[in-house]
């Protein structure tokens, strides 16, 4: 009973994804069946829920709207935008994107202690599910994430706050200087400068320079995610505010900043 209550379970969504996958791509039913060299009723039978593809007609349909198996049959599709979909090989990976009932985004944030188990879920979509979600209708076009920071090596960003920051794909996209939230098999996620390294590294930097740089291979940068905002879970005490302890941060941190030179006249 457990078996054959569990399938049933998998594979509901099964029906209405194919239907709205051929809306989709504009298809009537006998349309939809020539292009997989299957019968109409046989397409017909799947969309009603009166039979289920057996596995080699689910590879067709994975194989046809380049979609993971899995995915065809554990997620309601209609709920996804075309923006949800990222390209990895010949593949179309599910991105969760969550709306609210206005039909507005959603961004997740990835606790703290949460962050440690992201490297095993970040593809999982019932991992991303679960996490917690706020609205920020300020935010550019694009998936977006927080991710909570760790540490000091990008000072002044504090440690406990989060890096709002958008979903890049291709790693071509990256600009040279700027930070991004990297997700590597080795190190999990990092909170990084990035500069490029050549054809197949990039080069990580920390703000703080006690720190020193260092290189990753691009095969195994798991996602990148470039900065858009940061929101400070922690009030900056008086004494980080003046004017001198902020010219100094930055000459410790041998950070050259045109805007600092002549400002030492008012400390």
């Amino acid at each position: 009973m457990f078996v054959v209550n569990n399938v049933k379970n998998t594979m509901k969504y099964i029906q209405t994804n194919i239907k709205h996958l051929r809306t989709q791509k504009k298809l009537s039913q006998e349309c939809f069946a020539d292009e997989l060299d299957w019968s109409r009723s046989m397409v017909g039978s799947y969309e009603e829920g009166r039979s289920e593809p057996p596995i080699d007609r689910l590879i067709d349909l994975s194989n046809y709207f380049k979609i993971p198996i899995d995915i065809l049959i554990k997620n309601d599709l209609r709920l996804s935008k075309d923006t949800s979909f990222i390209e990895i090989g010949n593949q179309r990976i599910l991105f969760p994107v969550t709306v609210n009932e206005d039909n507005e985004d959603l961004i997740e944030i990835v606790p703290v202690k949460a962050s440690a188990g992201y490297l095993s879920g970040y593809d999982d979509p019932e991992y991303i599910e679960q996490l917690q979600k706020i609205k920020l209708p300020f935010l550019p076009t694009g998936t977006h994430r927080a991710f909570p920071i760790k540490g000091d090596s990008m000072l002044p960003v504090k440690h406990g706050s989060f890096i709002v920051a958008r979903f890049i794909e291709n790693v071509n996209d990256i600009k040279e200087g700027r930070t991004y939230i990297v997700l590597t098999k080795e190190d999990g996620l990092v909170y990084k400068r990035v500069y490029k390294s050549g054809t197949h590294h990039i080069l990580l930097h920390s703000d703080n320079k006690i720190y020193k740089p260092y290189e990753v291979m691009l095969g195994n940068v798991l996602e990148l995610w470039e900065f858009t905002c940061c929101i400070n879970t922690q009030e900056y005490d008086a004494d980080e505010l003046k004017l001198s302890s902020i010219v100094t941060m930055f000459q410790d941190l041998k950070v050259e900043l045109k805007s600092i030179k002549g400002l030492e006249r008012y400390v």
